[in-house]
């Protein structure tokens, strides 16, 4: 069975998930990854190749059109990157089986276009928190059928995890992205206010060295209770080290499966996050993790899980058994054979993308947000260009679009 991934790149969440997925895959199936763009990370990249994954990188159109005619079924991998955006619309695609696996949650701009969510012959969130848009459409119930939801987080296996590693009772990690698009403003008066001098919360990630985050830790009452760490190599063996994992996110991020949470809980960390929608699709308050309702709550429990480490031990044992059970890869590689097998038996049908999607560059990126509010993320923001799926991202990947410079100007 060949199936052709359409994305645009393997970094990050993306290509963990894949490199995940393809180790668990039943042997009928082959894949087939088109990248859209040059990919900057190149591991999960080479760890596909290795599994037996073809890859072609930012190949031309003819090519692209004819690896689709001939794949059995077309999964596209999908978050509003413009460049995914630009190849959907500007092909005129042959008929074929579709796949959309979706790698934002859509509850928070950047939404997900309603329209797309049946374009498809199956559509699939990665976390169940994103079913809560089908409640904000008039889909008939044969769309809603073809919607449903494939794990695409999953923790870290006995043979990842180092043995003989000791976790100090107390200690408190963070992982992940350390910037504010993700991370709470909150999460360092948090550490301010329940923190401990002589055990400092272990910053995981990498960072702007003259950055908002940085700031803001230098603007701490006691700046020796954080300390940055940089990348981790191998962050199995990071996460096996902490006893607390503090993730506290911003209410509108753009996560979904949460990797990072995942992982962590895999390693047998007691989670405490924000009631935000896709934590609380993963941690359940007192039994896998905590969750503190606001700033002055999260440094409360804060303080109280450093002070009991017995019962944080319990819980981060519960979290651990919760991911076993729950989010391994070879759930979500069952899930997909079996909608693959579903699809097999249908016919091959034409998709027209630019119909739901549109036909410029300014149309994609205001498809991702809400006319309603007062969406201050749709002005370019200077040296903001990495950010996913900004103004600045769509000027970066195409500086001469006449539509993008218009939406540009009239936002300011």
């Amino acid at each position: 069975m060949k199936i052709l991934h359409i994305t645009a790149h393997l970094g990050g969440g993306v290509g963990k998930a894949h490199s995940s997925l393809i180790s668990a895959d039943a042997l009928f199936v082959r894949r087939h990854y088109v990248l859209l763009e040059e990919p900057r990370d190149t591991r999960y990249a080479e760890s596909l190749v290795k599994s037996g994954a073809t890859l072609t990188i930012t190949p031309s159109k003819a090519t692209i059109l004819q690896l689709a005619a001939e794949a059995d079924i077309v999964q596209i991998e999908w978050w509003n990157h413009p460049r995914l955006y630009h190849c959907l619309c500007e092909n005129d695609w042959p008929v074929m089986r579709t796949l959309i696996w979706c790698h934002i949650s859509g509850l928070t701009p950047p939404l997900i276009p309603p329209a797309l969510l049946p374009i498809a012959d199956r559509f699939m969130f990665t976390s169940p928190c994103s079913l809560a848009l089908l409640d904000r459409t008039s889909l008939p119930a044969a769309s809603r059928a073809r919607i449903g939801v494939v794990n695409s987080g999953f923790g870290f296996t006995a043979r990842q995890r180092r043995k003989g590693i000791t976790r100090r009772d107390g200690s408190v990690a963070y992982l992940g992205t350390v910037n504010f698009s993700k991370m709470s403003r909150d999460f360092f008066s948090v550490v301010d206010d329940a923190g401990d001098s002589k055990m400092p919360v272990a910053i995981w990630g990498s960072i702007e060295d003259k950055g908002e985050v940085i700031h803001a830790a230098n603007a701490m009452r006691r700046r020796e209770r954080v300390r940055f760490m940089g990348h981790a190599a191998d962050p199995a063996s990071v996460l096996q080290e902490a006893q607390i994992f503090l993730y506290l996110l911003k209410q509108d991020h753009f996560g979904t499966a949460e990797n990072a949470l995942v992982e962590a809980m895999s390693c047998g960390c007691a989670p405490l996050v924000f009631p935000n929608t896709p934590e609380l699709a993963i941690v359940t308050d007192g039994e896998t993790g905590y969750v503190a309702e606001n700033a002055d709550d999260a440094a409360r429990r804060l303080r109280w899980m450093r002070e009991n480490p017995a019962e944080i031990e319990a819980i981060g044992r519960n979290a651990a058994e919760h991911v076993a059970a729950t989010r391994l890869p070879v759930y979500s590689a069952t899930a997909f054979a079996r909608l693959y097998g579903e699809l097999l038996v249908r016919q091959k049908r034409r998709v027209e993308f630019r119909a739901v999607l549109g036909t410029t560059a300014a149309d994609w990126f205001m498809g991702t947000r809400n006319p309603l509010a007062d969406d201050q993320s749709v002005s370019p923001t200077p040296g903001d260009s990495a950010s996913k799926g900004t103004l600045s991202h769509f000027l970066s990947c195409y500086p001469q679009d006449e539509s993008l410079l218009e939406l540009a100007a009239a936002s300011g």
